[in-house]
């Protein structure tokens, strides 16, 4: 049997399968909505991408700060029964996302390609009451990009345009403005590209370039009634403990690949700032900590956390498993 000293984590990135990449999406919004799915993904993913026998790796996986905790019970339940693993851990995203810098305490604010979290975590354990979630992230900007895109070039057929290259356009040509509302209000500030699509299709962009990522900040351009990510930020701040909001303020660390628009850490800090001077906290001066490979803090952080030897002792076994059911995930996992 190999070493557990390298666990398998479903989703390890560049990880190729078997007769292409797999399009399913079992998750949405941070939670899963087609468990038939999951377990086709990653069984497609361990025996046809990774070429390894699930029965032989223990398995380590994480889950959203904000899913429900019969979601575990159900990931225990497919991890033992359906692809028999010897071994099995589960943590919050925002936990691995703190573990990618060496920290086991601070806030964690994601966003990623379906929802948006901020978390508290303290000595290793997610603050789950103080946590806030926000269904506008990735996957919602891309189609958003795509009206954003029909709308300023009305003659190209822009709706037949593939999802990945709609992503792909996205993720080379948008920002994060710092200055909305002045933007919006004087063409002479908008920074115009032009793209090509290829086959001589040419796209002109302007404002669609700033406005794309502009609902994680305003998700009332979407219709969503929830305040921006700063603000969630703030107010998992001001919901923990006085004694400790100072501490965790000093590693506010952003992961996620929809925090890495250009201008994305110095407006989230502005707004931060500004939320601490308008509701009485000047003292509490938030640091960002925005690391290059932010965009897969997670996966990273999953992989520095398993390789650690005082590690060794937290996997749920299968013996565990088998006496106890998977209702014992809500003990041994926080």
């Amino acid at each position: 049997m190999p070493s557990w000293d390298r666990p398998v984590l479903p989703g390890a990135p560049g990880c190729e399968l078997a007769g292409g990449v797999a399009r399913a999406h079992p998750i949405k919004h941070g939670v899963v909505v087609d468990w038939d799915a999951l377990e086709g993904l990653w069984e497609r993913l361990m025996v046809g991408g990774l070429q390894v026998h699930p029965e032989q790796w223990p398995v380590l996986v994480s889950d959203s700060p904000s899913a429900p905790p019969e979601g575990r019970e159900k990931v225990a339940e497919l991890l033992f029964e359906a692809l028999t693993v010897p071994a099995c851990h589960m943590a919050s995203t925002a936990l691995l996302a703190l573990c990618s810098i060496g920290a086991f305490s601070g806030l964690a604010v994601e966003a990623g390609a379906g929802v948006c979290h901020a978390t508290p975590v303290y000595a290793g354990h997610s603050w789950h009451k103080a946590t806030f979630r926000l269904n506008v992230a990735g996957s919602t900007l891309s189609r958003y990009f795509r009206d954003l895109l029909v709308a300023a070039c009305p003659d190209l057929q822009l709706q037949a345009l593939p999802r990945k290259t709609v992503t792909q356009l996205k993720k080379r040509c948008c920002y994060v403005s710092l200055d909305f509302q002045g933007d919006i209000c004087d063409p002479a500030r908008h920074q115009r590209a032009c793209f090509c699509l290829g086959k001589g299709c040419y796209v002109r962009l302007g404002s669609e370039r700033f406005r794309c990522p502009e609902p994680i900040f305003q998700p009332s351009l979407l219709g969503h009634p929830e305040p921006g990510l700063p603000t969630l930020a703030f107010q998992a701040l001001q919901k923990i403990p006085t004694t400790l909001r100072t501490r965790l303020a000093k590693t506010v660390v952003l992961a996620g690949g929809s925090t890495l628009f250009p201008g994305f850490v110095e407006r989230m800090n502005l707004e931060l700032e500004a939320q601490c001077r308008r509701h009485g906290y000047p003292a509490l001066q938030p640091c960002l900590v925005a690391h290059p490979g932010r965009g897969t803090a997670v996966w990273t952080g999953g992989s520095m956390m398993a390789s650690l030897n005082s590690f060794q002792c937290r996997w749920m076994t299968r013996a565990m498993y088998q006496e106890y059911g998977p209702f014992l995930v809500r003990e041994v996992f926080d």
